[in-house]
């Protein structure tokens, strides 16, 4: 693209992105995302509807963090994944597919044996270490950045800043 060219991305003020593979409830896993070489999101607790949980999986490693989004680490989360973990992955195998969430995450498993509880066995058996949870601000504040958009008056105008959020579609 030296020749001054622009691609469709650089053209446009949204990017595509692949639609979720099958419909997700969002009270459960309110946010899922597979960026910064993990599976990030928050969690809802299953106890106290003021609490939710920021977890991620490390792609390769599987190290895992999972704490509350006020930084008190989960008490389910000592030495395995814990709930919050498991449910995150189910829900990122809705949302993406369990095909690319096992290549994003590097975990090895056959085609027709790929799903969430395959997803979660094949990392678990590896013995995966506790992560930093340095992360959980950044994801956490994603969050709410997109809850912010939530609130915004339907309009067909242009929002300059939203010109870098995805619209559906396939990828081109």
């Amino acid at each position: 693209m030296g020749d001054g060219a622009l691609s469709l991305r650089e053209r446009s003020s949204t990017v595509r992105v692949v639609p979720s593979a099958r419909p997700r409830k969002l009270a459960k896993v309110p946010f899922v995302e597979l960026a910064d070489e993990r599976l990030q999101g928050v969690v809802s607790s299953g106890s106290d509807i003021g609490r939710v949980y920021v977890s991620s999986v490390e792609a390769g490693t599987y190290a895992f963090s999972c704490s509350t989004n006020n930084n008190r680490p989960c008490g389910g989360a000592r030495g395995a994944f814990c709930n919050h973990i498991r449910a995150l992955i189910g829900e990122a195998v809705l949302q993406y597919g369990a095909e690319r969430v096992a290549r994003y995450l590097k975990v090895e498993v056959s085609g027709e044996e790929a799903e969430a509880h395959t997803l979660t066995v094949a990392m678990t058996s590896t013995r995966p270490a506790q992560g930093d949870k340095s992360a959980a601000a950044q994801v956490f504040s994603r969050f709410l950045r997109h809850l912010a958009y939530l609130e915004f008056t339907p309009t067909t105008a242009p929002l300059p800043e939203m010109h870098w959020f995805p619209t559906t579609g396939a990828v081109a």
